[in-house]
């Protein structure tokens, strides 16, 4: 599939369908947990066909777990039934340990079931385009040092902090080329901790970093997204277009009306609406509402498209997921009438 074609089809679109960041919930459909969707190639394959066949969204979404890379390098897991699994302490504590800190084997621990699951996933989704998805390079490096060490690093040791970040933006080439192998048409590169820093920081620490994997892995035939749900990413906005990334998605922490106003009108925008306070502790009286408020303020705009803030936790009620689509459904019939 040329990747770029479909983008522009996507922004020629003039009703266009969600791009949810929607997997966890196939646990619901299978009886299974998150501990065991985690480490299955053959239940994450399947449980992206049942999400497919189960939404007419734009594309389909692999796993968001910003654990699997850090695992790799060898970081602890918390892993749990119902919850996405969360990287507990750091690895690198002193510049001597960020020097003799080895970039891992891209199929070493869970990292090897991901790319064995989106090959999979391809050879039964073959109606839309199939997105893996990793953590961004400030993000991982943030749980390789810890997160609040990794802001303290930027002033007190930018050397250290860019020695972890060399490596880290290393292995996700590698990481992601491979998923480019195992078939995959792109890749969701999640770079939340960088909505934590201010513009100038970002410009170092973030932004060249992303461009490297946009620049070394990119093509007509594969798209890098970038999705930041932090709070400063309107402020940071030419920063995060530089980066070369074909689409950006944002989280709920800023207002969606604010970043279609600074993004450039010929890229896309994607979000944003709450994952936690609205998909998971809402109504679809809710979901509804806020869904169509959304389309209501920003899909004017022929560059934006209807998406979560971030990933759809495991246990949100599926009606509340239908709930989403119908309500950008009935947008979309009466914007075609």
């Amino acid at each position: 599939m040329n990747m770029y074609q479909w983008l522009e089809g996507v922004k020629a679109s003039e009703c266009k369908k969600p791009f949810p960041v929607l997997s966890y919930p196939a646990i619901q459909m299978m009886g299974i947990t998150v501990r065991e969707l985690i480490s299955s190639a053959e239940y994450q394959a399947r449980g992206m066909k049942l999400v497919a066949d189960a939404v007419d969204s734009l594309a389909s979404v692999s796993l968001m777990d910003l654990s699997v890379e850090a695992e790799c390098f060898g970081s602890s897991v918390k892993v749990s039934d119902g919850e996405v699994p969360t990287v507990v302490g750091a690895i690198v504590t002193t510049p001597e340990e960020a020097e003799a800190l080895k970039v891992p084997s891209v199929k070493s621990c869970r990292a090897g079931i991901y790319l064995d699951a989106i090959a999979k996933a391809k050879t039964m989704i073959t109606d839309r385009p199939v997105f893996a998805g990793v953590i961004g390079p400030f993000s991982l490096a943030g749980r390789l040092v810890d997160v609040t060490e990794a802001m303290i690093l930027c002033f007190e040791d930018p050397d250290m902090l860019k020695t972890v970040l060399e490596k880290s933006t290393q292995f996700l080439i590698d990481y992601i080329k491979a998923y480019k192998e195992s078939g995959a048409d792109g890749v969701l590169v999640a770079e939340p901790l960088a909505g934590m820093l201010s513009p100038d920081l970002a410009e170092e620490f973030s932004h060249p970093y992303v461009k490297r994997i946009v620049d070394a892995c990119q093509d007509e035939n594969f798209l890098v997204l970038y999705h930041n749900c932090g709070s400063g990413t309107v402020r940071m906005m030419e920063g995060i277009v530089s980066t070369g990334c074909k689409a950006f998605h944002f989280g709920n922490a800023v207002d969606m009306r604010d970043v279609m106003k600074a993004i450039p009108a010929d890229v896309i925008a994607m979000g944003n609406v709450d994952p936690a306070g609205v998909f998971l502790a809402g109504t679809e009286e809710k979901v509804a509402e806020e869904t169509t408020a959304l389309l209501n303020d920003c899909g004017k705009y022929s560059n934006f498209v209807l998406s979560s803030g971030c990933d759809i936790p495991p246990l949100t009620p599926w009606a509340n997921i239908r709930a989403f689509f119908r309500a950008a459904e009935e947008y979309n019939s009466k914007k075609g009438q």
